[in-house]
């Protein structure tokens, strides 16, 4: 692989990350008026048709080497869309922000550890390891900010594992996808509309108010199309892609850097405060990331993948 594609995938896995830290905010105002459900319906309702538009035509552009090969993209739908963000947003009434977000940044290490076992090339690097625990330490600090003392939810907290642990799943599901050589804005449409179909047997648990008048609120359309084209279409994609170029577990460590985007963004858009422990967190986060992707002690014989 050459060292300006790598440079590429690092890029669009950033790129993901930045949206995906500045979720959190249009989530939050949507959620006084909407369903954790009904957000997601409508996000990644909106995600398949922007993703229709840039490329219409086939759900592939190669075939199918196996029927079997249908189950990767069911699976990665059910898992990295349905299942995750289900629980996710359930864990969110059920525990603190705070919880959450510490459990949730543990999806690199739920990755490393099944594409060490399921993929080729993705084996265990001490540094990786290393730079968890630093970004984990520093994640810590961030969402508590020095203010909140931990408080133990058993089913909130567990339901945050389970989607941690459930991204992880999600990762193996994206990178044998596209090892396949599919597109990928295709292949993430495709991603989405199993998502949106495993969906449809919750609707009676949930029963979501389709009300026009809230869709059509300048503030709730804004923030549904922040999500929906930006955090879905174009981040899952870009996502997607850097899985692609980067393998699995390189490209989860970036969701590190999640936590500190949320914090930054509170920052300048809410006007909350960054304290001393904050900062010392952040820069422990990005320090865990440099770590785990380890620069100068990278072993110069790379691992071999596709392009």
């Amino acid at each position: 692989m050459s060292s300006n594609h790598s440079l590429k995938g690092h890029a669009a896995a950033l790129f993901s990350v930045l949206f995906w830290g500045t979720t959190f905010i249009s989530t939050k105002v949507l959620l006084k008026a909407f369903t954790p459900y009904e957000i997601l319906v409508y996000r990644f309702l909106i995600g398949v048709l922007v993703l229709w538009l840039i490329k219409p035509g086939k759900d592939t552009q190669v075939p199918l080497k196996k029927k079997s090969h249908e189950w990767l993209f069911f699976g990665a739908g059910f898992s990295g869309v349905t299942l995750y963000f289900l629980m996710e947003n359930n864990a969110l009434t059920m525990t603190s922000v705070s919880n959450v977000g510490v459990i949730v940044s543990m999806a690199p290490f739920f990755t490393a550890l099944m594409a060490h076992f399921l993929l080729k090339n993705e084996k265990f690097r001490p540094s990786f390891f290393l730079g968890f625990l630093s970004a984990m330490a520093g994640i810590v600090l961030i969402s508590y900010n020095g203010s909140a003392a931990l408080a133990l939810n058993p089913m909130g907290d567990l339901l945050a594992l389970a989607a941690a642990f459930i991204w992880g799943i999600y990762s193996i599901f994206t990178k044998k996808i596209s090892d396949l050589g599919y597109n990928m804005i295709i292949a993430t449409r495709k991603i989405f509309l199993y998502s949106l179909l495993t969906m449809i047997p919750l609707y009676p648990l949930f029963r979501p108010e389709i009300e026009l008048a809230k869709l059509i609120k300048p503030i709730h359309a804004a923030n549904l199309l922040f999500l929906g084209i930006g955090a879905s279409a174009l981040c899952y994609v870009t996502w997607n892609w850097a899985t692609k170029v980067l393998g699995a577990v390189k490209t989860s460590i970036y969701i590190y850097i999640i936590p500190v985007i949320a914090i930054l963004t509170s920052t300048l858009i809410l006007d909350e405060k960054m304290t001393l422990l904050g900062t010392i967190g952040t820069l422990l986060t990005i320090a865990g990331l440099v770590i785990s992707e380890n620069p100068l002690g990278r072993n110069k014989t790379r691992e071999l993948r596709k392009d």
